[in-house]
């Protein structure tokens, strides 16, 4: 029993691998690539954390989802978002792929990841000393990534999780400047969290090479954090694990800030 990680080097996949036995990751590095058929080696193959690393890359995952299937696999883990349920959000399509597959599956929508600031997107700002983002003074209930990967390895090993659609959130929302004083305080210097106008946002995305969909899709997920958009509580650590999920505070002490 072979169980396949897709964005197996990522912030969740490469923890999902380390508590999943027989894991195999799946990565560039040793010549996956989701967009080539020829490259997926699906026989022995009996679950799959799926995951698009590329929102640019299109509805990849659908076709991997049928040919998966048709090769055996009768596990489904996504790793998907919030809104993907809404018509035109880029992972749509992965999500209906996923609950049509006529094997057991399981749905992951995480709120905002709290490594986003130790380890992704907003780690540059953190470094520098100025977080810049178009969320005014909201926050989110950040959610753990180590709380999404034992999440996801129980949905792959166990039996209970089929048909099940878990919210991920952490226990609180904490807002971007609280979150950046935590962070300031734990790494011992001066980091400042600076509001941003969406559409200047917008701009620096599309300036580093994002495109114009992506870029519009993330800064409307981030300015609706200002009006209280997306920031709900949910359940899902709680129904899938049977305990809390980890706190930001908690978050912040356990993640590197040199």
């Amino acid at each position: 029993m072979t169980t396949l990680i897709l964005g197996g080097t990522g912030k969740t996949g490469r923890r999902v691998a380390q508590r999943v036995a027989h894991a195999r990751i799946a990565s560039r590095a040793n010549g996956f690539d989701l967009s080539d058929p020829a490259s997926w080696a699906l026989a022995g193959v009996t679950a799959v954390y799926l995951v698009e690393p590329d929102l640019r890359a299109g509805p990849r995952l659908p076709r991997f989802i049928a040919d998966a299937v048709a090769a055996g696999v009768s596990r489904l883990v996504l790793l998907s978002a919030p809104r993907a349920g809404e018509e035109g959000h880029p992972l749509h399509s992965a999500e209906q792929a996923v609950r049509g597959s006529g094997v057991g599956w399981t749905i992951l929508h995480p709120n905002w990841f709290a490594q986003n600031f130790s380890e992704g997107p907003w780690a540059p700002g953190i470094r520098e000393g100025v977080l810049t983002l178009p969320a005014g003074a909201g926050g989110a209930p950040f959610i753990d990534a180590e709380d999404i990967a034992d999440v996801a390895a129980s949905a792959l090993t166990g039996d209970r999780h089929h048909g099940e659609v878990y919210e991920l959130t952490g226990p609180r929302v904490v807002g971007f400047g609280e979150a950046v004083d935590l962070i300031a305080r734990a790494a011992g210097r001066e980091i400042e969290y600076v509001d941003v106008e969406p559409e200047a946002f917008i701009g620096r995305q599309i300036a580093y090479g994002v495109p114009e969909t992506v870029a519009r899709l993330l800064t409307g997920l981030l300015s609706g954090l200002r009006d209280g958009r997306g920031i709900e509580l949910g359940d899902g650590v709680e129904r899938a694990l049977g305990r809390p999920p980890r706190s930001f505070e908690e978050f912040v002490a356990a993640a590197s800030w040199t």
